[in-house]
């Protein structure tokens, strides 16, 4: 599929912005103003919520900023992009379950193991076209989204190293395939987060195959993620992209 970049815009700090589609997939390249080729860095947010997220276009630029070319993608049935039927209901489903106080895990498990299935396609494919640019360069690093990070570091070799978010629900099958996650991780972890068991958290961290895997635990809710993390993990990176 080709890429074709639909806008583009020229930070203060010297970043380019750009938006891409490939094929039926949008997305977002940001470049630092360096006209070396830069390591890449594949940034999703938990759960399928839109690339133009605060949080994750903050992180993106910051990246950027330090000498890395991130890109977004807003995969199928993420962002504004179309839904299946199945989706819509399973969401219908968890927001009753949620109101009423109910068990959601197994809405969770439908909804969250569709999404990573079509996601990590995807990713692969705009992997592929990123590469192929001569702005970018491996090794590449993951960071974001952690179900459907432990599903692309297990079977995409050209990711050298993933930051995983504990926040948001890991189907089973990823849980089972954390296991063949052997590329050095940085997990980070909201001690009161309200929808995501600390305990479960903790188990997956366990259950990671990496010899070299590293937890940050901090105090606050799903939201609360301090700044410096986002800055230490850019050193994480440093570590095993440069």
């Amino acid at each position: 599929m080709p890429l074709h970049f639909t806008s583009e815009q020229r930070l203060d700090d010297g970043v380019l912005v750009r938006e891409f589609t490939l094929g039926e997939i949008p997305g977002t390249l940001w470049t630092p103003a360096s006209a070396d080729p830069a390591p890449l860095i594949l940034m999703a947010h938990n759960n399928g919520l839109p690339r133009s997220a605060d949080r994750l276009v903050a992180r993106a630029r910051h990246s950027a900023a330090c000498g890395y070319a991130v890109a977004s993608i807003d995969s199928a049935g993420c962002g504004d992009r179309p839904r299946t039927a199945a989706d819509e209901r399973a969401r219908a489903d968890l927001r009753r379950a949620m109101r009423a106080g109910e068990p959601a895990d197994e809405i969770f498990e439908s909804l969250v193991g569709s999404l990573v299935e079509r996601a990590v396609p995807e990713w692969r494919a705009t992997l592929d076209a990123l590469l192929a640019l001569p702005e970018t360069r491996g090794p590449v690093g993951y960071s974001g989204w952690t179900a459907v990070g432990i599903h692309l570091a297990a079977t995409e070799p050209r990711v050298a190293a993933a930051g995983f978010f504990a926040g948001g629900y890991v189907p089973r099958a990823q849980r089972e395939e954390a296991r063949r996650v052997t590329v050095p991780l940085l997990f980070l972890l909201q001690w009161d987060d309200e929808g995501n068991p600390r305990q479960r958290a903790l188990d997956l961290f366990d259950a990671f195959g990496t010899r070299e895997k590293t937890l940050h635990a901090n105090l606050g809710g799903h939201t609360g993620t301090p700044w410096f993390e986002v800055e230490d993990g850019s050193r994480f990176f440093d570590r095993h992209l440069r």
